[in-house]
């Protein structure tokens, strides 16, 4: 993998480490044997990044559109377990994962309106 592939993507180089911070934060869930929310966190979490990297290969605008949708329903389903940890007793301080997602859910949302005018100016 190339570094410079996420230095020069903000949403590449935002999923990747928020991703990183979810296996953290996941693998500190299952230390506290809390497994459910780990793993929906987890999955959610990292499916991020890789529909994001995965809307970089995209066959076309509509295509690209679509896979930044799915990425922005699994940041959406990630802000939900990290609320849940968040207000649920005995769990991690999760703040710093909800600022972040709070941010890729901005990006994906300029994203996703700057790609929808594209296709209709276009």
């Amino acid at each position: 993998m190339k570094r410079e592939l996420f230095d020069k993507n903000p949403l590449l180089k935002l999923s990747f480490d928020f991703s990183l911070m979810v296996i953290e934060y996941c693998e500190q869930l299952e230390k506290n044997k809390q497994f459910v929310l780990a793993r929906q966190l987890l999955k959610s979490g990292t499916s991020i990044g890789a529909n994001s990297m995965e809307a970089q290969n995209a066959e076309s605008k509509a295509d690209f559109i679509h896979k930044i949708r799915i990425a922005a329903k699994e940041a959406e389903e990630t802000q939900y377990w990290l609320w849940l940890c968040e207000y649920s007793p005995n769990y991690p301080d999760c703040k710093l994962l909800i600022n972040k997602i709070e941010e890729i859910n901005k990006v994906l949302g300029k994203i996703l309106t700057t790609s929808r005018k594209k296709i209709v100016t276009s």
